[in-house]
């Protein structure tokens, strides 16, 4: 258990564009601010910039709308192009009202509309783009910790959050959608709690907690701070990525 966690971020952080070395992007960064990395160091890092050195921007005049897809825009009020992405990036549908379809990502998450996004990216109205997530976050968080490695010495364990809402509260949080370098469960059970009753399901989602503290500190509108470094946090070291946050679906009670 930690006893101190610091959220710091890094601030006058550029803005980034298809191609861009993001590795060179945050070391540069972590100078500028006075900061260099230490043994245990964490990096949270906004999946929006990631998505957009990864130059995963789709033109909406690009994509070819299928009958499913025009029938699901109907339902949900929603840009049949912005649908038909959202299907070709999905498992499934599991729910639909105006504005809204929530589905199962291919990458396991539950969330709405594929994680596809319009904010905070630069378009043209009259030819407008979206950007998708990553297309393996854990993949991309590996090569962003093994190139810090190679620059600074010091392999800082990486998670990549995104903004979520959640079935049964209002508001979104940040979550980890892709890990690097730590085990994203913190694993209690048969632990024993301060007066002595063994523990049977405790199983923190440090990964995730992580996660929304530093969305915090990013912000969500126009503060452009997309990478935090938490100092402290004191995380288990395992290279295990962050399928274990994934409940199975046997175990979903809200599907």
């Amino acid at each position: 258990m930690t006893t101190r966690l610091e959220l710091i971020p890094l601030l006058r952080f550029p803005l980034v564009e298809p191609g861009d070395d993001l590795v060179q992007l945050i070391f540069h960064a972590l100078g500028d601010n006075g900061l260099s990395l230490e043994a245990g160091d964490v990096l949270v890092i906004a999946q929006k910039i990631v998505s957009k050195a990864e130059n995963r921007y789709v033109r909406l005049a690009d994509v070819s709308v299928s009958e499913e897809a025009a029938a699901l825009a109907t339902r949900a009020d929603k840009d049949p192009r912005q649908v038909q992405l959202i299907l070709q990036e999905s498992r499934e549908v599991l729910r639909v009202r105006p504005g809204v379809i929530i589905v199962e990502h291919r990458n396991g998450y539950v969330h709405a509309n594929a994680g596809i996004d319009k904010s905070n990216i630069v378009t043209d109205p009259a030819n407008p783009r979206v950007l998708l997530l990553p297309a393996d976050p854990d993949a991309s968080a590996r090569a962003l910790r093994s190139g810090l490695a190679e620059c600074t010495g010091i392999a800082p364990q990486v998670i990549i959050n995104d903004s979520m809402g959640r079935a049964w509260r209002n508001g979104t949080v940040g979550l980890a959608i892709g890990t690097a370098g730590l085990d994203p469960l913190y694993n209690q059970i048969g632990s024993v709690d301060m007066f002595g009753n063994v523990l049977e399901v405790t199983e923190p989602a440090v990964a995730d907690e992580l996660a929304a503290g530093a969305s915090l500190v990013m912000g969500q509108a126009a503060e452009a701070c997309p990478v935090v470094l938490a100092r402290g946090a004191r995380l288990k070291a395992a290279d295990v990525g962050s399928g274990g946050l994934l409940r199975d679906r046997s175990l979903d009670l809200f599907r």
